[in-house]
């Protein structure tokens, strides 16, 4: 039997690419990827638990997505507020905690009273915590946090400043990383978070990743040695 270095990961956190790929590999619109990789997303959270995993980050909406086509971004809030609704139905029962990580501007008032009013209701849940990952930007959430220093008077900012002034100062560090669609890179995700994350690149399209998948990663994760810079 192979060796296990790490216990499972508490905190996952993942990069939810190639919804319009997987469309496109079917001659559908992309509309049709997007509401497919919804459904991945629930395959994820109803998984996470029994794999051991505490706070499950999804980027679902960067900065950078803002200068897609119109009509994508449309179907993209769309399907955002009939996912914050779901999320309003079933949080009880999955005793699932939501927070959102992400500049409030420019999404929709009608988003941000459905993000407000959920993050409230579940706040006192201790399940799974997931964490929205919503017009999100990591360069833009360091900047907001040293500008946050700043104003404070601050003239020597030190790491554990900038980590106090993150969207979510008290979530943990990924222990890993996962993207979907074969490409390798981060995208302005967790910059800061992600010092001595463990990577894990799939090229499953994110409308067909599973709780198998998730598993895999898992799995993968815990056979790697973490040294953070020791020998």
């Amino acid at each position: 039997m192979s060796q296990t270095f790490n216990p499972p990961a508490q905190h996952i956190a993942i990069i939810m690419d190639g919804n319009g790929r997987w469309a496109a590999a079917r001659n559908l619109p992309r509309s049709a990827g997007h509401k497919e990789g919804a459904k991945a997303v629930r395959r994820v959270i109803e998984a996470a638990p029994a794999l051991g995993i505490k706070f499950l980050t999804l980027y679902a909406f960067s900065t950078e997505n803002w200068s897609r086509p119109k009509e994508e971004i449309n179907t993209l809030m769309d399907l955002l507020e009939k996912t914050l609704d779901e999320y309003q139905k079933s949080a009880q029962k999955q005793n699932l905690r939501i927070w959102v990580s992400g500049e409030r501007e420019p999404l929709p008032p009608q988003i941000l009273e459905k993000i407000d009013r959920l993050v409230q209701s579940t706040a006192h849940y201790d399940g799974l915590t997931l964490n929205l990952a919503l017009n999100y930007g990591s360069q833009q959430e360091i900047t907001h946090a040293v500008n946050a220093l700043i104003a404070q008077g601050k003239n020597h900012i030190t790491p554990q400043d900038i980590s106090a002034h993150l969207f979510q100062p008290q979530l943990p560090a990924p222990e890993l990383i996962i993207r979907t669609s074969g490409e390798q890179r981060l995208s302005n995700f967790l910059l800061w978070q992600a010092a001595y994350s463990e990577f894990y690149f799939t090229p499953v399209l994110w409308p067909d990743f599973n709780e198998e998948e998730l598993k895999k990663a898992v799995l993968e994760y815990q056979h790697r040695q973490r040294r953070f810079g020791g020998i």
